[in-house]
């Protein structure tokens, strides 16, 4: 009987604890936000990367056949200077009139920067077919339209300067006591006036090829 009524006075003396109820009430603000849909974004980035590197190939392309017009003009110039000599008919046998691009250090210089610049762009084709097969790589483009730009800079040099000296040749200069020579030289002057045109449309389209290339990189 002692026992029981022990047993009965502790659990009086016991506390009653209860456990707290969870609240799933709909009020209740959630943790976390539902996750996003990647799949869908990633399909939406590798479609638009798969349009850059289309368009930025057709640029390569182009870029490409440019670059091969510009290397065969620069060598017709310079293969055009070299290639252009006139002597007149009249001459006796201590005298002789002739002209060739060796008479003038400017025309010198022409025929070797024109053939330094076909030489550069006929190399420089690899590059451009790596630009084709992997339009998206910055290297390769970013190295041509460099070498380009200071390509661009000697034929323009080497172009006026020799564009100078044609007009000499054409016109003279009275101020100077300089008669004009293509009325006995022809030829002469038509070989270097076609020479001169034609390195100064390479280097329209080097110039033409770095804006290719800066638009390329974007």
């Amino acid at each position: 009987m002692d026992i029981e009524k022990t047993g009965s006075r502790r659990e009086e003396e016991e506390p009653i604890v209860q456990k707290p109820k969870l609240d799933k009430g709909k009020g209740k603000a959630h943790v976390f936000a539902p996750p996003m849909n990647y799949s869908r974004i990633m399909e939406k980035h590798k479609q638009e990367k798969v349009s850059m590197a289309g368009w930025k190939r057709g640029v390569a392309i182009f870029d490409f056949v440019l670059r091969l017009i510009a290397a065969i003009t620069a060598m017709a110039a310079a293969a055009k200077m070299a290639t252009t000599e006139e002597t007149l008919p009249f001459f006796t046998q201590f005298l002789q009139f002739s002209a060739d691009y060796t008479d003038l250090p400017t025309l010198s210089s022409f025929v070797i920067v024109n053939s330094i610049v076909g030489g550069y762009l006929t190399l420089s084709l690899p590059f451009s077919i790596v630009c084709i097969l992997r339009p998206l790589a910055v290297p390769p483009r970013l190295f041509l339209i460099l070498c380009d730009t200071a390509m661009m800079g000697l034929t323009m040099v080497a172009a006026s300067a020799s564009a100078a000296i044609v007009y000499l040749a054409h016109n003279g200069n009275s101020s100077s006591n300089w008669l004009p020579v293509c009325q006995q030289f022809g030829d002469f002057c038509q070989g270097t006036s076609g020479a001169v045109v034609a390195s100064f449309i390479a280097a329209a389209l080097l110039m033409f090829l770095v804006i290719l290339s800066a638009f390329a990189l974007k």
